[in-house]
């Protein structure tokens, strides 16, 4: 799958949602769970944009050692510091799982990217107050932010 395919333009989201999408971009350091280190992979292409749009690109993946550069933390636990965003590149089967490491790591946001849907990872979130978007592209609405 290419970062377009993984990258649709979102539709127009709820004020809710509008409103979470804007905190979550606001934030500066974003986990990406899931991030590949094969450059072909969307999760690559997307925090390496994350990454050259001035994030603080925090990579979660046990199977690699670094990613894009930086050291690889095999779980959300392993990540120093505060977490802003969450940004999930798992099946949706794990979905709500990463989200309860979110809540106990202190992140501030959620955000599945497209394709990735989970209401008992969406019901975690809410449950503890935090921001929450599914099946969008964090890239794709940056772009557009700027745009704007």
């Amino acid at each position: 799958m290419s970062d377009a395919d993984a990258c649709r333009l979102p539709t127009r989201g709820t004020g809710d949602e509008a409103a979470a999408i804007a905190r979550m971009l606001a934030g500066r350091r974003i986990a990406v769970v899931g991030l590949s280190d094969d450059p072909y992979r969307p999760s690559h292409g997307v925090a390496s944009y994350l990454k050259s749009a001035g994030y603080e690109v925090l990579p979660v993946n046990p199977n690699c050692k670094t990613v894009l550069g930086l050291p690889c933390y095999p779980t959300l636990a392993d990540v120093p510091g505060p977490i802003d965003v969450v940004d999930v590149f798992r099946r949706p089967e794990f979905a709500a799982d990463v989200a309860r490491e979110a809540v106990a790591a202190g992140a501030k946001g959620i955000w599945l990217q497209q394709g990735v849907r989970s209401r008992e990872a969406e019901r975690v979130a809410h449950g503890a107050g935090l921001d929450f978007v599914q099946d969008r592209c964090i890239k794709i609405d940056h772009m557009m932010r700027d745009r704007g």
